[in-house]
């Protein structure tokens, strides 16, 4: 479990919330943040009077000490990281009026967050443990809109001691997730309503807007619950009207006879505890209410106590109102998509009781996979990166609409993108296809959605067989097929030839020969476009105006976009041999004339450089002589896929081991675009040009350095044998992302959560050699000795290798047939 200290505190938000399902972050300061509740990307959200506090008190000697639960806001870095915004405290001015804690320290272990609170005067120990629940392969297990806090309290003193826990929300229901909020008064509100939730052995606030029409994007609801011994103050206009909920609070008969068992604390805050009022009725216009619970707790020298809170919520409208590509249509932006989870619950009171009814499984699993990877024998970086992959996967830039169907943005809006945006939303719709080309976590971790990806991705074929990159919705409205699309203009040629690759994972992973040959047709409808468009002279080398993720079109013969055509052929063989033999030799024939031509036309001794035609001509030359580091991104799908090498394994390694020599580098200055890495960091640029050559006009982005990029990279050394060097790259990155001026759960490009970014879960599999096929029920263990965690198919768990080589295969979770 990582532990994030002192400044290194400063830019923690942990996401807590379901896959699509809204989120909040922890932050490392133990203060609530980046409130995202309804699902719109923003992480300037903060919804006020939001907290946890704590009063503890004795009789003799006679004491009471209150704090915050929240350490005091940390100054400002003095060299703030460009194009983030995690170590923004908004209420960093306006604290409520309790003292905060003198410091914290966080731990992290996805999907658990831990903040221990320090400080002297505290007569007890206090930490708390946050979760949602997560369990690889259910994806609906790990989709609720809720967040457990556990919070645990020692005596360390030598005398008796009791007090309060307060829990704290607003009432949100009605806001748009952007426009601030001051205090309780803020646009939207008006006619919240709070309602007091008694059953037996629990207690809660029940929130929500009557007023709001039913498909208002606000309309919903929100649940403050617990099953300690609480009191409650269902209604109140301000913090300090809940503190002083809390410091009116009284436990008169078990202090009087002594009795401070659980069943006389519930007695006694049945009875009422406080002289406070709430007020009643709905809220006055413009504004909303809060609502506080103190639970009770009392604990003789030595004793521990905890207590559960839980935050749930349902907001069931979500609707295509974010940015889409392609020609304008305003009419898209009031066409509702709705929330999945929204489909599985009436409400928020829904939400919780199918979290308590299967309570105990949701949380051991939970625990199981956390404990999986911080136990495991993986090197400290990776560790922290495959922890960390879950919060990309349950990030603000994925979602599910009501029918079920998966979709992400490339991003979510946020400082990133505000030379070209704004910062609250999301960020270059939708499903982009030469991004995803980068995505492991989601496929692997999830692969029903992983497999309903590829079915929406190829609903979307155009009638020449070609994918636009982007997606529209709702899916029944005219798709991007012969119009400009933008990021790039064109169809992304990567794009379609990582649809290959991917339908291919999805087999793998368990799809079925059904599920294949329902799509075979489309994916052969793919490459023959491929072949008529790119590869008109029939050498195999794919040839003229070839669009991709660097948002231009790539114009010379280059190993970036030949790799993924590489792969894909071979993709396409391994495919055929199931559903279509015959087929299988014209794609393995036409494999071997590309592999041939590439390596011929491409080889410069050292990596794969573009041809020096001799035309003097470099109008089109985006990079030349240049050393890219995504120019074996092919074989870094190959190694996944189990296809062997697309091209001389010897000097597939001499050009990995040079992408690391040369474009691995310390120190960077000004180069004219965004920037991810600064100062005297260290990063992996997307090209450089050692030789020289470097064209006038070089490849876009060429001086930035991508995570996603990064971890690709990193996981082909693994692969490759080149240890060092991944952990190198690894490290790098972990240092730039190590809370001080980034945050450790939120790798920033074209946006904050970028899911290129989920790249980082091919490191797992490369380091540990393990490797799933579904189409053959095998299950392939490497020879480096430990225990390290799997997902393969259909289960989950850890595989051990002892030094002898023997394998022992743990499942935690699902099966293996």
């Amino acid at each position: 479990m990582r532990r994030y200290t002192g400044e290194a505190r400063r830019a923690v938000a942990f996401p807590l919330g379901g896959f699509g399902a809204g989120h909040v972050a922890l932050g490392g300061d133990g203060a609530l943040r980046q409130w995202q509740l309804p699902g719109l990307p923003n992480h300037q959200g903060f919804l006020p009077d939001s907290f946890f506090a704590l009063r503890v008190s004795s009789t003799e000697p006679p004491d009471d000490v209150v704090r915050l639960l929240r350490s005091a806001p940390l100054p400002p870095h003095e060299r703030p990281a460009p194009n983030v915004s995690d170590a923004d405290v908004p209420d960093a001015d306006r604290l409520p009026p309790w003292p905060t804690v003198a410091g914290t320290e966080f731990h992290a272990a996805y999907p658990f967050a831990e903040v221990t609170y320090l400080d002297e005067r505290l007569p007890v120990e206090v930490s708390l443990s946050a979760f949602t629940p997560f369990v690889p392969l259910d994806p609906d297990a790990s989709g609720l809109p809720l967040v457990r806090y556990r919070f645990t309290i020692t005596n360390t003193s030598a005398a008796s001691r009791h007090g309060w826990l307060l829990a704290t929300l607003q009432n949100a229901a009605g806001w748009d997730g952007v426009t601030p909020i001051d205090g309780t008064r803020g646009a939207g509100y008006g006619g919240n309503v709070n309602r007091l939730l008694r059953r037996p052995g629990q207690t809660g606030v029940l929130m929500d807007h009557p007023g709001l029409a039913e498909d208002d994007p606000a309309y919903g609801e929100m649940l403050l619950w617990t099953d300690g011994p609480a009191a409650v103050l269902p209604r109140a206009a301000s913090a300090e009207a809940m503190l002083r909920f809390a410091e009116t609070a009284k436990l008169v008969a078990p202090i009087q006879l002594g009795d401070f068992g659980d069943a006389a604390l519930r007695a006694a805050v049945a009875e009422g505890v406080s002289p406070m009022r709430a007020p009643v009725g709905p809220s006055p216009a413009g504004h909303t209410w809060n609502a506080a619970v103190a639970v009770a707790f009392a604990l003789h020298p030595g004793e521990t106590s905890t207590i559960d809170v839980v935050h749930a919520w349902w907001f069931p409208n979500r609707y295509a109102d974010f940015d889409q590509f392609g020609p304008s249509q305003p009419y898209r932006r009031s066409l509702w998509i709705g929330n999945h989870y929204a489909t599985r619950f009436g409400g928020a009171l829904d939400v919780l009781d199918a979290y308590l009814a299967d309570r105990d499984r949701l949380d051991q699993a939970s625990r199981s996979w956390a404990d999986v990877v911080a136990g495991s024998d993986l090197p400290e970086p990776l560790r922290e990166v495959i922890s960390a992959q879950g919060t990309l996967v349950r990030s603000p830039s994925l979602f599910r609409t009501a029918d079920g169907h998966t979709y992400g943005f490339e991003g979510a809006l946020g400082a990133s993108t505000r030379n070209w945006n704004g910062d609250a939303g999301g960020s270059c719709p939708l499903n982009c296809s030469h991004v995803f080309n980068y995505e492991q976590a989601l496929a692997r971790l999830f692969p029903s959605l992983g497999r309903d990806m590829r079915e929406t991705e190829l609903s979307a074929q155009a009638p020449d067989g070609s994918l636009p990159h982007r997606l529209v919705l709702p899916l029944y409205l005219p798709q991007l097929n012969g119009l400009p699309i933008g990021g790039p203009e064109r169809p992304a040629l990567d794009g379609m030839l990582g649809a290959v690759l991917k339908a291919y994972r999805s087999v793998r992973d368990g799809a079925g020969d059904q599920w294949l040959r329902a799509h075979w047709p489309a994916l052969r409808r793919v490459m023959a476009h491929v072949s008529a468009t790119w590869d008109v002279g029939g050498d195999g080398v794919l040839q003229g105006d070839q669009p991709c993720t660097f948002d231009i079109s790539l114009h010379e013969p280059n190993m970036f976009i030949g790799g993924l055509w590489l792969a894909a052929l071979q993709a396409m063989r391994a495919m055929a041999e199931l559903v279509e033999p015959d087929a299988a030799a014209g794609y393995a024939d036409r494999f071997a004339v590309a592999r041939d031509g590439y390596d011929k036309l491409l080889w410069n001794g050292e990596y794969y450089a573009a041809p020096d035609t001799g035309s003097g001509d470099d109008d089109t030359r985006t990079i030349g002589p240049g050393c890219l580091s995504d120019q074996l991104l092919g074989q870094w799908w190959a190694h996944q896929l189990d296809l062997g090498y697309i091209l001389p394994a010897d000097r597939v390694r001499s050009a990995l081991a040079a992408i690391v020599r040369h474009n691995l580098r310390t120190g960077f200055g000004e180069h004219g675009y965004r920037v991810f890495a600064d100062g005297e960091e260290t990063g992996l640029v997307v090209c450089g040009w050692p030789n020289g050559g470097r064209p006038a006009e070089p490849l876009r982005y060429c001086d930035e350095v991508w995570t996603g990029v990064e971890y690709q990279v990193a996981a082909h050394c693994l692969y490759e044998g080149l240890t060092d060097e991944a952990l190198r790259i690894v490290s790098a990155v972990r240092e730039r992302y190590d809370g001080t001026r980034r945050n450790p759960f939120n790798e920033v490009e074209c946006g904050d959560h970028y899911v290129r970014a989920m790249s980082g879960w091919s490191l797992l599999d490369a380091y540990t050699g393990v490797s799933y096929d579904a189409t053959t029920r095998r299950l392939r263990t490497g020879s480096r000795p430990g225990r390290f965690p799997f997902v393969a198919g259909g289960a989950w768990g850890a595989v051990t290798i002892a030094e002898d080589g023997t394998a022992t295969v743990d499942v935690l979770g699902g099966k293996l047939p």
